[in-house]
């Protein structure tokens, strides 16, 4: 994780926003169950993150030149990325809506 953090940006960003949002989700006032989910969501888009860096190093370490399934590996990794964010924010918003909307 430290040679993630040292050489990905993208890792940095991601755990920049997990660094942020865990504090958050402990102190809003819901239960130990949306409160695991909500980290677990967060802790998933890391995992992604470091499988992507995982598959582009390997791509990298075989050939620099462009080959199609090169290509289509690297995209594969970066949708999955997408899509772990997308779940994160899904379950962020399902969580946090319904706490703004009582609030009003």
């Amino acid at each position: 994780m430290v040679y993630a953090f040292l050489e990905e940006s993208a890792f940095r960003q991601e755990l920049s926003l997990f660094a942020f949002l865990t504090p958050v989700a402990f102190f809003l006032p819901i239960g130990y169950l949306e409160k695991a989910l909500l980290v677990s969501s967060l802790i998933m888009v890391l995992v992604v993150e470091l499988l992507n860096s995982s598959v582009e190093a390997a791509i990298d370490r075989i050939s620099f030149e462009h080959h199609d399934l090169s290509k289509r590996a690297k995209d594969f990794g970066s949708a999955a990325v997408m899509l772990a964010l997308l779940i994160a924010l899904l379950m962020w918003s399902a969580v946090c809506i319904p706490l703004v909307l009582k609030l009003q």
